[in-house]
C-alpha cells in the first residue's frame, strides 16, 4: 500500500468539515432552493462522500504530480514517466508506508484525444516488475507485468472509454479504461542497494508513446484544456467535495450499474460539470449536509479499525462489487494498493498479548520451518512509525527485513509492521494463511 498523505493529515482534513460551511470562497450566489428533504440529504450525502473519498484522494495526487510544477512530486505533465530510483529513507516523506522493495515509476495519461502505448522490455526469470493501471474511480482496471502479461517484451494500448479505432499491428492487448484520465504506477523489484543500476537501466526501457506516434500518422486534434480546480485540503473533504466531484465526473462516463446511484446523488447537486450552490440550501438542509459528511467519516473510522488485511479493498469494479466503503477504506489506509492477485498486504500493530508495538522493547516474528510467507516472487517486512507511517531512522540504515537480517525498532513511540507478499499464492488469496503473531521478548 502506498499513499501520498498520512492518516494524521487525513483526519485533520476530516475535522474541518464543519468549518467549511462558513467558508465563502467557493460559494456561488443562491439560485433556487434545493427541494430534497433534510433527512434525505443527510443519507445521500453520507453515501456520496464515501463514494467520492477515494476519487478526491486520487485527484489530490494528480494535482501534485501533474498540475503543479512547483511540488516535489511533479512528474512533468501528462503522458510521460518519472522514475524514482533512489532508496527511501526517513527523510523521504512524500508518501506514507514507502518501501525499498520496488522503486516506483509514475505516469498520468490523458486519453481524451487518443490512446497511449505502454512498451515494456523482456526481463529475466529473477526480475519482478509490474505496471498497475488505475482509473479515476481508483479501480485497478489492468496490469502489465510478469504475473499478468509475462516476461517478454510487449506493446500495450491503453484506451479511454470513447475510443473506437482499430487495434494496430504489434499491439499485444488493448487495456480499456472507464475514465479519460489514467494513472500508471510502475514497480521494479530491487534486490539490494547494489542492484540499483540494473533497476535504473530497466526503468529507462519503460516507454510511453501516443498512438499516432506509434503508428506514424499525423497527430489528432488536441483535447480542450481543462480548467482544473485547485485542491484545498481545508474544504475539499467538507461540503466543497461536491464541486470537486462534479468536475472529476465530467471525465467519468456513467456506468450502467451506477445510473440509479448517480440519479440519487443528483438530488443534492452532484451533477457532472455543474457548480454546486450551498447557498441555495436552507439552513436546515446545510446542517443535514454536514451531518451526512460527519456520519460518513464516523462510518469509515469505525470500519477502518477492524481492517487487518487488504483483501477486498483493491481491485477492478467487478471485484469490488459496488462496495464503496471498502474502496474508500483502501484509499484511506494505503491508496494504490495492488489487487490481491498481484500483491497481498498484512501486518501488525499489536503483539500476541494484544499490547501495542512500542519502541524500546524487543519483539520476535517467527515463521516456522516450511512456513515462510507463500509468495511466488518475494516477500518483505517493513516497520513504520505511528501515526504518520513513515520509515524510522536507525543507526544501521536498515528499513526492511528479510531472511538475512533483523529489523531495528525505534527507541520510543508506537509503530506498525507491514508484510508484503508479491505474487501471493492461492492459500493467501483464499484466506487460508495468516501472518504469525508478533511476540514480545
Amino acid at each position: 500500500m502506498n499513499a501520498p498523505f498520512s492518516r494524521r493529515r487525513l483526519l485533520a482534513g476530516m475535522s474541518v468539515a464543519g468549518a467549511a460551511l462558513a467558508c465563502p470562497g467557493w460559494l456561488l450566489a443562491a439560485s433556487q432552493v434545493n427541494p430534497t428533504p433534510s433527512e434525505d440529504i443527510q443519507a445521500i450525502t453520507r453515501d456520496a462522500w464515501i463514494y467520492a473519498y477515494p476519487m478526491l484522494m486520487h485527484y489530490q495526487t494528480l494535482e501534485k504530480q501533474v498540475l503543479d510544477p512547483g511540488t516535489a512530486e511533479y512528474v512533468g505533465g501528462f503522458n510521460r514517466f518519472r522514475h524514482y530510483s533512489n532508496l527511501y529513507t526517513p527523510k523521504n516523506r512524500e508518501i506514507v508506508t514507502p518501501n525499498n522493495d520496488t522503486p516506483y515509476s509514475w505516469a498520468w495519461l490523458d486519453l481524451r484525444s487518443e490512446p497511449q502505448v505502454l512498451s515494456v522490455p523482456a526481463v529475466p526469470e529473477d526480475r519482478y516488475y509490474v505496471h498497475q493501471l488505475v482509473d479515476q474511480y481508483t479501480h485497478n482496471f489492468a496490469y502489465v507485468g510478469v504475473l499478468s502479461t509475462g516476461r517478454e517484451a510487449g506493446d500495450y494500448l491503453i484506451a479511454g472509454p470513447g475510443w473506437t479505432g482499430a487495434t494496430p499491428a504489434g499491439i499485444k492487448a488493448v487495456l480499456r479504461s472507464e475514465t479519460e484520465i489514467v494513472m500508471v504506477l510502475g514497480r521494479t523489484a530491487l534486490k539490494n542497494a547494489e542492484d540499483m543500476p540494473a533497476v535504473r537501466a530497466l526503468q529507462q526501457q519503460y516507454r510511453l508513446r501516443s498512438l499516432h506516434e506509434y503508428v506514424g500518422t499525423p497527430a489528432p486534434a488536441a483535447a480542450p484544456a481543462i480548467a482544473w480546480q485547485a485542491w484545498d485540503s481545508k474544504t475539499g473533504l467538507g461540503p466543497g467535495f461536491i464541486n470537486q466531484l462534479n468536475q472529476i465526473l465530467t471525465l467519468c462516463p456513467v456506468q450502467p450499474g451506477e445510473q440509479a446511484l448517480r440519479e440519487r446523488f443528483a438530488r443534492i447537486g452532484i451533477v457532472p460539470g455543474q457548480a454546486f450552490d450551498l447557498a441555495a440550501m436552507s439552513a436546515e438542509q446545510r446542517q443535514a449536509l454536514l451531518a451526512g459528511i460527519q456520519e460518513a467519516q464516523a462510518q469509515m473510522q469505525a470500519a477502518g479499525a477492524k481492517v487487518r488485511t487488504t483483501l477486498g479493498l483493491f481491485g477492478t469494479r467487478e471485484v469490488l462489487q459496488g462496495n464503496y466503503l471498502n474502496r474508500a477504506l483502501g484509499a484511506a489506509m494505503g491508496i494504490y494498493g495492488n489487487s490481491v492477485e498481484e500483491a497481498f498486504y498484512t501486518g501488525a500493530r499489536q503483539d500476541s498479548q494484544g499490547q501495542p508495538l512500542m519502541g524500546g522493547r524487543g519483539y520476535r516474528l517467527r515463521f516456522a520451518p516450511g512456513q515462510l510467507p507463500p509468495a511466488s516472487e518475494f516477500w518483505s517486512l517493513t516497520l513504520y512509525d505511528l501515526p504518520d507511517r513513515q520509515l524510522v531512522d536507525n543507526p544501521i540504515d536498515r528499513y526492511c527485513l528479510s531472511s538475512r537480517n533483523w529489523l531495528p525498532a525505534p527507541q520510543h513511540g508506537a509503530f506498525t509492521l507491514i508484510l508484503r507478499l508479491y505474487g501471493p499464492e492461492r492459500q493467501v488469496i483464499e484466506q487460508r494463511w495468516q501472518m504469525p503473531a508478533v511476540e514480545a521478548v
